[in-house]
C-alpha cells in the first residue's frame, strides 16, 4: 500500500507499506480521503507541534474517512464496505477520577499521526489502516466520505463551543478563520448563537467565515461592541489574543482554541482580572466525532472549508498549497 511518511523537516515521502491486519477487536479500513491538519503542517515545516517532537519517521495525519475493509475477529457491530471515519485517539488504562469524562486528557492516550509517544503512532495517511473498533465511527445515511473527512475537526469545534458553555442567544466572536474557526462558527450556529461575527486579517477566509454562517466578518477585534460575550480565539496568534481580552465585554468567556507558541507569549493579561473574564482552554475532543458526522449528514455549510483536494501522490505540493496560497482553507489527500 502506498502511505506518506514524514522523514525530517520539508522531508515528505510517498512510500510503499505493508498493510497490517486485523487483530481480534480491530477493523481494518481502506482509507480513501485525508485532511491536512495544523499538526501535519509543524511536523512539516518544524519537526515539532506542539510539545511533540518527531524522532524518527512516521506516518502523518488523523483526519481521515474510507470503507471497512475488514473485520478482526469478535467485531460484530460494523460490516464490510461500511463507509466509515474515525476517532484517531487510543487509550490505555482507567481513566482517573479527577478526569471523569475528559478522556481527552487521558494521561495514557495515543493520536494518530502524532510523535506524542516514542515510537510514534503512524497515522492515517496510507491507503490502508488498522484501529480498534472501538475508534471506527460509521457514517449516517445522506454522508458521504468526502464530506465526512471534516468529521475529525468539526469534533475539536463542537468540542470548543461546549468548553464555552451555553451559547444560545449569544452574540460569539470567532477570531482566525482557518479551517477550524470555520467549523467553530459551524459549531456555534448548531448550538444557537444568536450572532456571529468573524474575524481575520485575510480576505479570502472573511469570505469563507460569510459562506458558512458568520454574519459579519471584519479584518479586526478591536472596538466590538459590549453585546459580544463569548469569543473564540482560533489563530493562535498572541496579538489576536491580546485584542479581545482588551475589547471583550465584562463576565465574558473566551476560549483558546489555536495553539499558541510553545514559548512565552506577550499578552496583556489585566482585563481577565479586572473584568473577570474566563479564560478557557480546549483540547482535542472526546466524543463529539459522533455528533459532528450527525451534523454534516444534515448540513451542507462546512463543504465550504474544503478549498483543494490532491492525490496523495502530490502530497509536498499539497503541504505547499496548504501554507502558501492565500485561498487555501482546508486541503484534503485523496488516498483511496
Amino acid at each position: 500500500m502506498r502511505a506518506l511518511e514524514i522523514h525530517g523537516i520539508d522531508d515528505l515521502r510517498v512510500v510503499d507499506r505493508p498493510a497490517t491486519d486485523p487483530s481480534p477487536g480491530q477493523v481494518q479500513i481502506a482509507v480513501e480521503w485525508g485532511g491536512i491538519c495544523g499538526s501535519d503542517i509543524a511536523y512539516w515545516r518544524r519537526g515539532i507541534s506542539g510539545t511533540a517532537v518527531m524522532s524518527h519517521p512516521f506516518v502523518l495525519g488523523h483526519e481521515v474517512s474510507g470503507r471497512v475493509l475488514r473485520l478482526g475477529e469478535g467485531v460484530l457491530s460494523l460490516t464490510e464496505g461500511q463507509p466509515v471515519t474515525v476517532h484517531p485517539a487510543h487509550t490505555t488504562g482507567p481513566l482517573p477520577e479527577r478526569l471523569g469524562g475528559r478522556a481527552n486528557l487521558h494521561p495514557q492516550l495515543t493520536y494518530l499521526g502524532s510523535a506524542a509517544q516514542d515510537p510514534h503512532t503512524d497515522g492515517g495517511f496510507a491507503q490502508v489502516i488498522t484501529v480498534g473498533a472501538e475508534q471506527v465511527v460509521p457514517l449516517p445515511e445522506g454522508l458521504d466520505t468526502r464530506r465526512a473527512v471534516l468529521a475529525e475537526p468539526l469534533g475539536v469545534a463542537m468540542h470548543a463551543v461546549r468548553r464555552a458553555g451555553d451559547v444560545g442567544g449569544a452574540h460569539v466572536l470567532v477570531a482566525g478563520c482557518g479551517p477550524v474557526g470555520l467549523l467553530v462558527i459551524v459549531a456555534a450556529r448548531a448550538a444557537g448563537a444568536a450572532h456571529i461575527t468573524a474575524v481575520d486579517l485575510a480576505a479570502p477566509a472573511r469570505e469563507r467565515a460569510l459562506a458558512v454562517g458568520a454574519d459579519e466578518a471584519l479584518d479586526s477585534a478591536e472596538g466590538m461592541p459590549d453585546t459580544v460575550t463569548v469569543a473564540f480565539e482560533a489563530s493562535g496568534a498572541p496579538a489576536s489574543l491580546d485584542a479581545i481580552f482588551r475589547s471583550i465585554t465584562r463576565a465574558s468567556v473566551v476560549v483558546q482554541v489555536g495553539n499558541l507558541p510553545p514559548t512565552q507569549v506577550s499578552v496583556t493579561l489585566g482585563p481577565v482580572v479586572s473584568k473577570e473574564i474566563d479564560y478557557r482552554g480546549t483540547y482535542r475532543f472526546v466524543s463529539e466525532i459522533e455528533e459532528a458526522v450527525a451534523l454534516l449528514a444534515k448540513d451542507d455549510l462546512a463543504e465550504h472549508v474544503i478549498s483543494h483536494v490532491m492525490d496523495i501522490e502530490e502530497a509536498a505540493a499539497a503541504f505547499t498549497t496548504q501554507v502558501s496560497d492565500p485561498t487555501s482553507s482546508k486541503v484534503v489527500l485523496r488516498i483511496g
